[in-house]
């Protein structure tokens, strides 16, 4: 069975750090762009960081850049969001998402509907 496991969400007060991982179950990232997503409550989905197959290119929203950052490190079939100054406005289920592309495929794109396989989701609360 093909799973993306969340890890590392919690509380945190504004400006503190956090590290999400996405761990695949069942198969290799090797093949897959991946894509962390966020939704906070009363709020649409949004993308928010993605990394390419070979972690040559990633691309963030523009409330994020500067201070998130998305890495993959597929020998260990992980993926990685590194947040820090963190602020309320981050409050959100953070959701990982994959999509299976070929070998000249070098891009990512953080447009959801093309995302088909979606882990459980890991709550991140920023609050003093």
């Amino acid at each position: 069975q093909l799973q993306l496991v969340e890890s590392g969400g919690g509380l945190v007060q504004p400006g503190g750090s956090l590290r999400l991982s996405c761990a695949a179950s069942g198969f290799t990232l090797d093949y897959y762009v991946i894509g962390w997503f966020r939704q906070a409550p009363g709020k649409e989905r949004e993308g928010v960081s993605c990394i390419s197959r070979s972690g040559g290119s990633t691309n963030s929203a523009d409330s994020v850049k500067g201070r998130f950052t998305i890495s993959r490190d597929n020998a260990k079939n992980t993926v990685y969001l590194q947040m820090n100054n963190l602020k309320p406005d981050d409050t959100a289920v953070y959701y990982c998402a994959g999509f299976r592309v070929g070998l000249l495929f070098r891009q990512c794109e953080l447009r959801s509907v093309l995302y088909d396989l979606w882990g459980q989701g890991t709550q991140v609360t920023v609050s003093s």
